[in-house]
């Protein structure tokens, strides 16, 4: 399929074949090879549309690049096998240098991730409508460019690395706090980046951001088992039990992190790795290092600005040095009007004004991020700190 230049008849006839395999499968058997017999069936189904086209002979050159596809599949065969991985396979390919980072990643996340495009809007604080034209308009790139996409031999992986991170980054994230569903996780996408960081250590052990992103993964997801109670409700971290986190995957984490720390300046995933670890390592909420976490979230800032990591070192703050402080660190963001439609900021905003008892402004700000919530057990923890508000200003 990396032959057709044309993403979305890629999509297209490839959801055709896997319909035909739903079809044809359960009567006549799995076939020896699923993902060639899915690929010879894509092929066949994209044939049959260009022979439909009206403009059939302008078609001419696709088709016979089609029925000649196999010699090319077979001359890449051997290089696909470097990457010892199909879903990283894909993603390799699909983040090529030739598309913008920005639009390779969330096109990438569509198309292979499993996440949707509201999820990927929220994940780049952009509008639903902004994410879906720049998908749009890198799939228009690459068929206008005759972009060719193919698995990149190892020479050129260094290109492509930093966007094949941040997709694995973006598959974790929405697994780790789920922005959309009923419960606040979402196990399988959790486990699937932390699969594709396995591979990525292996393939790249030369890499640091490869294995601080890896020991960052691990250090969340150790926590991952406490986040939510028997019926799928929220737990903040002040009040999870410790002893349902996964020690195992934090002893991984951290090692994995003082080994990639040892091979030079850190990283912004490498630094991300060592917030979760003093978090990891702390006994109890009360005995956590909030200033060395502050600390931490200036030097992610430095080497990686951004009004959300800026948010998270102000949550920080406010637990070293107190929910008044948090307030008035927190005034610097309202240049960003992209944190409006942002509901974790208006979450945090919500619970510093609690603590710092002003009531009226956190009713105002849980009100306004329950309006930007999809997740249910999001819904129902905000629901209910709302609700205690309200009874205490009567």
């Amino acid at each position: 399929m990396a032959d057709w230049r044309d993403f979305q008849l890629a999509e297209d006839v490839l959801q055709d074949a896997v319909i035909a395999a739903l079809t044809h499968w359960p009567t006549a058997g799995l076939p020896r090879s699923p993902s060639a017999w899915l690929l010879q069936t894509a092929r066949r189904k994209a044939i049959d549309r260009f022979r439909r086209d009206t403009n059939y002979a302008s078609k001419l050159a696709a088709i016979e690049a089609l029925t000649d596809g196999h010699a090319a599949t077979d001359e890449h065969d051997s290089m696909d096998e470097t990457i010892p991985d199909e879903r990283l396979r894909l993603i390799f390919t699909c983040c090529h240098p030739a598309l913008p980072e920005a639009a390779r990643v969330a096109l990438t996340l569509r198309s292979l991730g499993g996440l949707t495009t509201p999820e990927i809007a929220r994940a780049f604080l952009v509008g639903e409508a902004t994410m879906a034209q720049r998908i749009v308009r890198a799939k228009r790139k690459i068929k206008a460019a005759r972009i060719p996409y193919r698995v990149p031999p190892p020479e050129l992986w260094p290109e492509r690395l930093v966007s094949v991170l941040a997709v694995v980054y973006f598959i974790f994230n929405e697994g780790y706090a789920a922005s959309s569903g009923d419960h606040p996780t979402r196990a399988d996408l959790c486990q699937e980046a932390i699969r594709l960081g396995q591979i990525l250590v292996a393939l790249a052990p030369e890499a640091p951001e490869a294995g601080g992103l890896l020991a960052l993964m691990l250090l969340h997801d150790a926590r991952r088992p406490a986040r939510a109670d028997e019926h799928g409700d929220l737990i903040t971290l002040e009040d999870q039990d410790r002893t349902l986190w996964d020690h195992g995957k934090i002893k991984q984490g951290v090692a994995l992190l003082r080994a990639v720390l040892a091979q030079g300046a850190a990283g912004p995933y490498q630094i991300q790795a060592a917030i979760s670890a003093v978090h990891a390592s702390a006994e109890s909420y009360q005995a956590t290092n909030w200033h060395e976490i502050t600390d931490l979230y200036g030097k992610l800032h430095a080497v990686q600005p951004s009004p959300v990591i800026e948010l998270n070192g102000i949550v920080a703050l406010s637990h070293a040095e107190g929910a008044e402080a948090g307030l008035a660190a927190l005034v610097v963001l309202e240049a960003y009007a992209d944190l409006d439609s942002y509901q974790p900021y208006h979450a945090a905003r919500a619970d510093l004004c609690r603590r710092a008892g002003k009531h009226a402004a956190a009713r105002a700000a849980y009100a306004r991020a329950l309006e930007l919530t999809d997740n249910a057990a999001d819904r129902r923890f905000l629901s209910r700190r709302l609700a205690a508000l309200e009874n205490e200003l009567g």
